[in-house]
């Protein structure tokens, strides 16, 4: 009896010594740190991962995560200096490296969140609002990220917070002035389009003048020289005329004769009105081409001007 007394006796006592020493144990993982606080007061810090020992029952733990942290802070409109509005989409990575300072000042992460996001908040519009909307969207956006991290970094250090990033994901006009600002864009970029046709229009009609001034002046250029060659083709075939004339009158007389018939007795049109014993037939009536009665005998000095086509008709 006394014996089953004193193993239950001992059997309470390794069930409380458990109870005891599991209460005073506690694990820290890698990605945590922890505080052990002692009614209501943090008396240490365990930042080293493994197993820690407090004082049962009386210590509780509170474990803060040590690893990098995302604040997703919501869009909002900000009027930059150039009072252009801006919609602006920003976020924020940050760590707590002072967790007892972070205890002390927030307690929890969503209290992290809650102050750091009017932090973010109340430093874009303070940077953004300084700056042109060219300069946030183009020019200076890597240097004005900097800017605003380092600004909420250093008022987070007050709460035992390192900012690691700020960024900005979306900067842009609000709905209704984009449609504004694009239509302007293309309003521009059709006065442009329109002043280079302008351009080309002028430069094609240049180009036309001074190619039709150059036909223009070429063609006076090639008619002066064909008018030239043509007289002196003229001049030279009225030299051999009058030379052949001077040699053989007769036979000259008969030759332009025989053209005259040959031009004015064309194919299908052989109509002709003269007098029969004109001088124009007259190698029809003589072959050696003498007077006929009725004709003057006297030869005339100049080629027998009846004999040309023209007379004939």
């Amino acid at each position: 009896m006394k014996l089953s007394l004193a193993g239950g006796a001992i059997a309470v006592l390794l069930l409380i010594a458990a109870i005891v020493g599991y209460s005073a144990l506690f694990t820290v993982y890698q990605t945590q740190q922890a505080l052990v606080v002692r009614l209501g007061k943090v008396v240490r810090v365990a930042n080293e991962p493994g197993l820690h020992v407090k004082v049962p029952f009386i210590d509780s733990v509170i474990d803060i995560d040590k690893r990098i942290l995302d604040l997703e802070a919501p869009a909002q409109e900000i009027i930059a200096s150039d009072q252009k509005r801006l919609v602006v989409d920003a976020f924020a990575r940050y760590r707590i490296h002072d967790p007892l300072r972070f205890y002390q000042t927030l307690g929890s992460k969503v209290a992290a969140d809650s102050q750091l996001n009017i932090l973010l908040n109340s430093t874009l519009r303070r940077v953004l609002g300084e700056v042109t909307f060219i300069q946030v969207v183009r020019d200076e956006r890597a240097e004005l990220m900097a800017r605003i991290r380092d600004l909420i970094d250093h008022e987070a250090a007050n709460y035992g917070i390192e900012v690691v990033d700020a960024r900005i994901r979306r900067a842009d006009l609000p709905e209704q002035n984009s449609q504004a600002v694009y239509q302007r864009m293309q309003t521009e970029r059709q006065r442009e389009a329109a002043e280079y046709r302008a351009q080309g229009s002028q430069k094609s009609q240049e180009i036309r003048a001074k190619a039709d001034r150059d036909v223009t002046v070429l063609l006076a250029d090639a008619t002066s020289r064909a008018e030239q060659i043509r007289g002196q083709g003229d001049s030279e075939r009225n030299r051999i005329f009058a030379d052949a004339y001077n040699r053989d009158q007769g036979f000259f007389a008969f030759y332009r004769s025989m053209q005259a018939y040959e031009k004015s007795m064309q194919h299908g049109d052989t109509r002709l009105v003269l007098r029969p014993d004109s001088d124009f037939f007259r190698y029809f009536s003589d072959p050696a081409g003498r007077a006929t009665p009725n004709t003057p005998s006297a030869p005339s000095s100049q080629p027998p001007a009846a004999a040309h086509p023209s007379a004939a008709k």
